[in-house]
């Protein structure tokens, strides 16, 4: 899909794209080339050097969502206050993100500071492209910072050889969100912690409804955003994986676990259909198709938060993903920061880093967006801001469903290969495009896409 042959699933939690205007494009890209230039461009090797000619410029690059740029540049005068030899330049992400920062990584025109998540970060970091943080880390961050972030979400941004290549930005946890009032207008009981995915589907059975007798369904039980780390929360809740957790380069997707977990999600697409598919919801995300009274339930995230609280003109109860076979797990993103590892700066960039790492950042997408703090102690003040923001629609919601699987140690991160992510990603993708979202094949072609992979990582070793 790429130039260098890559191609991630864009987080849908980003959001819309920042509006520029015509008139400050030709300015804005020259300004930034000129930065990338003094503070990106230093070589193969990294090296902890300083500018001799003033003050040290940096770039750092991250959404481009609307909310998002003000909020950074408000926090980026503090963090320039306290650092005077430093000044840093933000830059929102390329709209084809995925596509291309690994050709400015390539070209030595990366920031110097960045994010990423999900497949991409790690795919950046096996190709070279990320600074190994574990020294920084290790000497110069409070430990009682990493105490602070979920185990299972620090643990993923080391690589399989042990480097440390990032650190959390926010904590994306996935939950059931249902329409109250739906479930009162059915006289159908609200999910709650005792639900298991029995319990889960004979709801779905219950509320998914044609409302005017046209022999369509106006309602669906529930949907599901089709990827890798969302379905994977469902064969971890099986007991299965997709990585075999004791050989990363082992793909353990056609497990008999695994594929019980797959199917029970397509049947409930396919031959079910009280599982929504894109088309059922004229291909709208999750987010809306819920926010519009199409779902009595949904399975998203709190980077969803804010949006189906600002979109919903209903009763909003949220609670755990249902547990499966094997027991309760529940999604925690992978976003985070890290350094380009051609940086000519990595210490003043590793300073930046623990700035975005911060109490004070970490509340500013709090307060700006509802953005579920990384650290734990952050959490109460976020839950603050949310019952602030929306007195009305958050009265009576469990906030802290969105805490409890940090707490408890129930959260799971998405799965990664030990080499070549890029490769397992698309093949991965295509073939849950066929089964789910156009449901045009079953799980048994797992089988054969699991030896595709498995065969890529033996190719990437050569």
């Amino acid at each position: 899909m790429t130039p260098a042959g890559r191609r991630h699933r864009t987080p849908p939690w980003l959001g819309a794209a920042l509006p520029v205007s015509p008139r400050v494009v030709p300015l804005a890209c020259a300004v930034l080339a000129a930065c990338l230039v003094l503070a990106g461009c230093g070589g193969d090797q990294a090296s902890d050097i300083t500018s001799g000619q003033g003050r040290v410029q940096l770039v750092y690059q991250d959404w481009r969502t609307e909310w998002f740029p003000p909020m950074a540049q408000r926090e980026l005068a503090v963090f320039r206050a306290e650092h005077p030899d430093l000044s840093v330049f933000y830059t929102p992400d390329p709209e084809n993100l995925t596509d291309q920062m690994p050709l400015d990584m390539q070209a030595g025109n990366a920031a110097d500071v960045f994010q990423g998540c999900c497949g991409f970060f790690p795919a950046w970091a096996q190709d070279g492209y990320v600074l190994d943080i574990t020294k920084y880390v290790q000497t110069d961050l409070d430990k009682a910072v990493v105490a602070d972030w979920d185990p299972a979400q620090y643990k993923a941004f080391f690589d399989s050889s042990g480097r440390q290549y990032g650190v959390p930005k926010y904590q994306g946890t996935l939950v059931l969100y249902y329409n109250k009032d739906i479930f009162d207008q059915y006289k159908v009981a609200y999910p709650d912690a005792s639900w298991t995915h029995e319990d889960y589907l004979a709801t779905m059975k219950r509320l998914t409804r044609d409302t005017n007798g046209d022999g369509t369904t106006d309602i669906w039980g529930s949907m599901i955003d089709i990827g890798w780390d969302r379905l994977q929360v469902h064969i971890n809740a099986w007991g299965g994986h997709i990585v075999d957790p004791k050989d990363a380069t082992k793909c353990d997707i056609d497990s008999p676990q695994a594929l019980a977990a797959l199917e029970w999600v397509r049947a409930r697409m396919w031959d079910d259909k009280v599982m929504a598919t894109f088309t059922d919801v004229n291909n709208v995300g999750t987010q809306a198709a819920f926010s519009e009274g199409k779902l009595a339930m949904v399975e998203d995230g709190s980077w969803a938060l804010k949006g189906i609280l600002e979109h919903s003109d209903f009763r909003i109860g949220v609670a755990p993903i249902p547990a499966g076979p094997a027991g309760r797990v529940t999604l925690s993103t992978t976003d985070g920061f890290g350094i380009y590892s051609r940086t000519r700066y990595p210490r003043e960039a590793w300073e930046l880093v623990k700035f975005l790492v911060s109490r004070e950042y970490g509340l500013a997408m709090a307060e700006a967006n509802l953005l579920q703090p990384a650290r734990l102690s952050l959490v109460a003040d976020w839950q603050g801001f949310v019952k602030q923001q929306y007195p009305k629609k958050a009265k009576g919601m469990d906030l802290d469903v969105f805490a409890a699987p940090h707490r408890e140690g129930y959260s799971v991160v998405q799965e990664v290969f030990a080499r070549n992510m890029d490769e397992a990603t698309r093949l991965l993708d295509d073939a849950f495009t066929q089964i789910f979202t156009v449901g045009q094949a079953k799980v048994d072609i797992l089988h054969a896409v699991s030896r595709q992979v498995e065969a890529a990582q033996m190719n990437a070793a050569q």
